[in-house]
């Protein structure tokens, strides 16, 4: 049977880090953060950066340990010594990085709807043929096409940053809501919106899946986790403060491509070179997203978990071709049959119980210090699954 390919080194894999975290969330969710959050939408991406943060720590330390392609299931089932619960972690893993591809066509299909005239429809069609051609083209190409946009994108950020800094200025108050609040409203509004804005911060964690085609995984796994989480922590809270400063929330919330729009109104530039940008940024993410999860597939059927055709590795792109053309289907029935929001607080519900679980099978795993901050990690995400249950009363 074919093998992965070991062609990927430690600046690739951050910027795959970056790539489907940034596709996946600023881009997508700033709106929807700040009609949950309000003022505190900024504060919301602090706190889910630090949830985000406690658990970066067990998967850096488990992914030196347990190189696998199948990483989270990996590390489930030494930690727990259940291969079957291993296993049925992986699978979820799997299938919210599918629904979180769905939501990012979601936002896909609203930034192209700008430039282009067609039914939504057609949009994501197209947008799950053309991620599929991608991913199955090579992990070398496909990473190196990731990237490549990862790089755009990360530099778009930054030039709105910087551009709309004067809109800030004149409006300095958006910045406390960037501090924690003062009123048990504040805090409740900034906690509601925390769980969206995980779902912005999803994507370091995928860098474990792509341990068998690193080059150092031992190496380079933690610079790619712990880099990916600290860029975008800045660049989600000066995008956030920016788009607050911008335009009124309930104009933010309810926008389809609220990104552009707030760029426009900070800056008054014309939106559409942010428009075209984001159309390839959302769906650089949603590429990363069919690549984990046809890998982390690959790796449980390696291990006799899954059906055996998932491991089928096309002989010429060194590839898990069946995973990703079965991973793409999924994507589009997802993206057809649900809105936006309901992917992404189900993306971001299933993500925060299999990182609880992970962290629980490094406090298992390992001692002092590092245990520790995986119990930390564990209760940081026990904790934002009970304030989505206490949204829900």
């Amino acid at each position: 049977m074919a093998e992965l390919k070991r062609g990927v080194g430690g600046v690739m894999l951050m910027l795959y880090g970056l790539g489907t975290t940034i596709g996946a969330g600023v881009f997508v969710l700033i709106g929807r953060v700040a009609a949950e959050s309000g003022v505190y939408a900024p504060f919301a991406f602090v706190l889910a950066a630090c949830v985000a943060g406690l658990s970066a720590f067990a998967f850096a330390g488990l992914s030196k340990r347990f190189p696998e392609a199948a990483g989270e299931a990996a590390f489930v089932r030494e930690g727990f010594n259940a291969p079957r619960f291993g296993a049925a972690v992986g699978y979820a893993i799997a299938f919210a990085g599918l629904i979180s591809a769905a939501t990012i066509a979601h936002g896909f299909a609203g930034y192209l709807a700008r430039l282009i005239s067609a039914p939504d429809v057609i949009l994501l069609v197209g947008f799950a043929i053309l991620i599929t051609a991608i991913a199955s083209w090579g992990v070398t190409q496909s990473v190196a096409i990731a990237g490549a946009i990862t790089v755009l994108e990360v530099g778009v950020l930054v030039v709105i940053c910087v551009l709309g800094a004067p809109a800030v200025l004149e409006r300095p108050e958006t910045l406390l809501g960037a501090l924690p609040p003062s009123t048990i409203d504040g805090w409740t509004a900034a906690l509601f919106g925390g769980l969206l804005a995980f779902y912005a911060f999803i994507g370091f964690e995928d860098i474990v899946n792509m341990a068998e085609e690193a080059k150092h995984p031992g190496r380079d796994m933690a610079i790619a986790i712990f880099g990916t989480l600290i860029v975008t922590t800045v660049l989600y809270l000066g995008v956030a403060i920016v788009a607050l400063a911008a335009m009124p929330v309930a104009e933010l919330a309810a926008s389809s491509a609220p990104l552009a729009d707030a760029f426009a109104r900070a800056t008054g530039f014309n939106a559409r070179p942010i428009e075209v940008i984001a159309v390839v940024s959302v769906l650089n993410g949603a590429l990363i997203q069919v690549m984990k999860a046809a890998r982390v597939l690959y790796g449980l059927a390696r291990n006799g978990t899954a059906p055996a055709l998932l491991a089928y590795v096309h002989p010429r792109t060194q590839t898990p071709i069946v995973g990703i053309c079965i991973a793409s289907a999924i994507v589009l029935i997802l993206a057809l049959a649900f809105p936006l929001d309901q992917l992404a607080r189900a993306t971001a519900l299933i993500t925060l119980a299999a990182f609880f679980l992970v962290n629980i099978a490094a406090a298992r795993l390992t001692v002092g210090w590092r245990s520790g901050i995986a119990v930390a990690g564990a209760a940081a995400c026990l904790g934002l699954l009970a304030v989505e249950v206490v949204r829900r009363l």
